[in-house]
């Protein structure tokens, strides 16, 4: 008589052996830890050097001759290459931080701002021209702080034309002998796009505080 052979034993007919569910497809995968940005960064400490380079340009543009005028030149040129630097890397290498976000404006305002009162003090460019330039930037600085509880008005790309204007038209009269033809052009154009971006950012203001208000109504 042959001997029977036993079933063999499957994941199915052993009550001891369970099959491992499937892992979900569903799962979420863990979220990475939120990168902790250091303030002493590379794209701070570039702001901080522009910071500082204000009053050195000042004091070149005050002193007499052209190497001094030439040396002035130089050093605006060199604080104005640091802002787009600086931001470039903050995007780039993602080294935005609270300490940026208020100090390159300050130090952006304090270069151009210094830069357009000396030359004023100097007269070569009329009061009205640096009266004019301050106030929009103020006056777009102190909106933005009042609307900043509807929200935050984002840069636009005309204010960083404007931004590359007023450079280019104060580099032109900080320039020993520079044609005055050249020099009012390119002045009229940076007040032209400063006024005009100083009414945009207005327009988008009330634009916000509206969609704000009528949110909270519905």
């Amino acid at each position: 008589m042959t001997e029977r052979s036993e079933p063999p034993v499957t994941a199915a007919s052993s009550p001891e052996i369970v099959p491992e569910p499937p892992a979900s497809r569903t799962a979420e995968p863990a979220e990475a830890p939120a990168r902790l940005v250091s303030t002493w960064n590379i794209a701070n400490a570039l702001t901080i050097v522009r910071l500082a380079i204000v009053p050195v340009f000042t004091v070149f543009l005050f002193m007499d001759g052209q190497g001094w005028r030439y040396g002035a030149l130089a050093v605006f040129l060199i604080a104005s290459l640091t802002d787009q630097l600086d931001g470039w890397l903050a995007r780039r290498y993602g080294l935005i931080t609270d300490f940026g976000k208020i100090a390159d404006p300050i130090a952006d305002k304090a270069l151009i701002g210094a830069a357009l009162v000396s030359l004023s003090i100097l007269g070569e460019i009329p009061w009205w021209v640096t009266i004019v330039i301050i106030a929009r930037e103020a006056g777009v600085t102190l909106l933005r702080f009042l609307v900043i509880r509807h929200g935050v008005i984002p840069a636009s790309y005309g204010g960083k034309v404007k931004t590359v204007l007023q450079i280019v038209a104060i580099a032109f009269y900080i320039l020993p002998q520079a044609p005055d033809l050249i020099r009012w052009l390119l002045m009229g154009l940076a007040i032209a796009v400063t006024v005009g971006t100083g009414v945009d950012y207005v327009v988008r203001a009330v634009r916000l505080r509206q969609v704000a208000r009528r949110s909270r109504a519905e």
